[in-house]
């Protein structure tokens, strides 16, 4: 009879040296066979049955040669443990039909295969199969102890050659598939010109992950026949952002460990070198993007996707200065500055003004370009400030801070500073005419000039004319309107309280 007292029984008789072939069948029924009680199936004996079956898997898989019995065994296998079988060679290549009609190809399973010269090839070939971000996992789950490893215990093995390099051929395969034969997205017709952007499908995180494990073949790969086209947009992409971000990294774990480091006033050495940099010049402006269709939204991301470029590799903008010029082509090719006005239900009319403003300001160098998005940057609304009534909890929390309330500091608070900075961006490219921007300081509220005063190191001409900006004492206010907002009406909530007005001269306040 089987039951929970026997199955410790079924298991050692299973794991016995002296089992007969024959009584194979007798003992994997029993043990594959679901627990059933008196009463029905029972839920104990069924985890009896699981663990007894576990921890005689491997025995009896390494004994039975039957296919049916095999796959009878594997149906009731997990994940981790058919890919520890497939490391230690008891499951194999001809297991898979029996494997891929429960699960589909998993990383771990993959690296166990590829242990075994006969079968590194079937385990290649599943790599197709596997999705975008689980690939580098192979190389990882290599080494399925690398958590628990501890420093007596024998180093894994080398990843082989081989392996990583068909892993990173992979990984990097759909990305140089879609910049040869770029396609777009299902409905991109109806797309408007104010509509979200695409994400063009540059971003290629799974073959970042393996190029990061092997920095000293870039040279090398960014000149690859086939994928040195995806290698150089991923360099460009993640290479010094990445490199940034470790660097904080490691300074926050030194911190925390109370690791004193001697100050310097340099950051992280750069990524990629002078040379990776003129390697990678032809992916620069996204050539291959170029002729893909509705260029109102292709060129506005574009030239977005360029800018961020050159923010991670400041060193772009001499090194390439003659494609960032012809980038501009943009601008015109999409119809940029002649977007239709602002509509009551197009809430991302501001954020596209204000990201072509940021992205003209850095790579911008026609004058009429230029002045363009600064007539766009008069037409967004006024900052709108509201903030709570004064209380105990906020005294306690701010204490006697006296610069809370100043007008910059307000503003920015509320993140409605995002028009100004980008006008002074705007002004610090030495092509922007002047003025273009001054005719939108006069029109900029007083909190706004309070703000280029205080938190803008802009040119000298730019803060002067910001300082000769008349005040106007109707005007002259950043709104706080004490209470709430009703999100779902937008109505003001709460007893009207007397309005706060700043002073652009001595930006102290005064009621009104």
């Amino acid at each position: 009879m089987v039951n929970a007292r026997t199955y410790p029984l079924w298991r050692d008789l299973a794991m016995s040296e002296d089992l007969p072939k024959e009584a194979l069948k007798t003992v994997i029924d029993a043990l594959c066979t679901p627990a059933r009680g008196p009463h029905g199936f029972d839920r104990r004996d069924e985890e009896w049955r699981e663990k007894a079956l576990k921890a005689a898997m491997p025995a009896l898989l390494a004994r039975t040669t039957a296919k049916r019995l095999r796959g009878q065994l594997l149906l009731h296998a997990d994940q981790p443990m058919l890919a520890s079988l497939a490391a230690a060679g008891t499951v194999t290549t001809a297991d898979l039909p029996a494997i891929l009609g429960t699960y589909r190809p998993w990383a771990g399973l993959i690296a166990g295969l590829a242990r075994h010269p006969a079968q590194f090839e079937a385990a290649i070939a599943l790599l197709p199969r596997l999705a975008g971000v689980e690939l580098e996992q192979v190389i990882r789950d290599w080494d399925p102890d690398r958590y628990t490893r501890r420093n007596e215990d024998e180093p894994a093995s080398p990843v082989p050659q081989a392996l990583f390099d068909a892993v990173l051929e992979a990984s990097l395969t759909p990305l140089a598939a879609f910049l040869l034969h770029p396609q777009c997205e299902e409905g991109w017709e109806a797309l408007s010109s104010c509509s979200e952007d695409w994400s063009l499908e540059l971003d290629g995180h799974a073959g970042w992950a393996m190029l990061a494990r092997c920095p000293e073949r870039w040279a090398e790969l960014v000149a690859h026949p086939t994928l040195g086209a995806a290698v150089q947009h991923l360099l460009l992409d993640q290479a010094e952002a990445c490199a940034l971000q470790e660097a904080r990294l490691r300074a926050t774990t030194s911190s925390s460990l109370g690791e004193e480091k001697p100050p310097t006033d340099e950051g992280p050495a750069p990524a990629l070198s002078e040379e990776l940099l003129l390697a990678c010049l032809p992916a620069l402006c996204l050539p291959e993007l170029s002729e893909l269709p509705n260029p109102t939204v292709t060129a506005r991301r574009t030239l977005h996707h360029i800018a961020d470029r050159i923010r991670s590799n400041p060193r772009l903008t001499e090194l390439a200065a003659d494609q960032l010029h012809a980038a501009a082509a943009l601008v015109d090719r999409g119809h940029l500055l002649s977007l239709s006005k602002k509509q009551g239900t197009d809430y991302a009319f501001d954020g596209h003004v204000l990201r072509l403003a940021e992205d003209l300001a850095l790579l911008g160098a026609s004058p009429d370009h230029l002045a363009g998005v600064c007539a766009q940057l008069a037409t967004l609304d006024q900052p709108a400030v509201i903030s709570p009534a004064p209380s105990r909890a906020l005294m306690r929390l701010f204490g006697d801070d006296a610069d809370r309330d100043r007008p910059a500091v307000l503003l920015e608070r509320h993140s409605e500073h995002h028009r100004v900075r980008a006008l002074a961006a705007l002004a610090a490219n030495p092509h922007t005419p002047h003025a273009a921007v001054s005719d939108v300081l006069t029109g900029r509220h007083p909190a706004e000039l309070a703000w280029i005063a205080e938190k803008t190191d802009g040119p000298d001409w730019f803060l002067n004319a910001a300082a000769a900006v008349p005040a106007d004492d109707e005007e002259d206010s950043v709104l706080r309107l004490y209470g709430a907002m009703s999100r779902r009406s937008g109505r003001f909530l709460g007893s009207p309280k007397p309005a706060i007005s700043f002073s652009s001269y001595d930006r102290k306040p005064r009621l009104r």
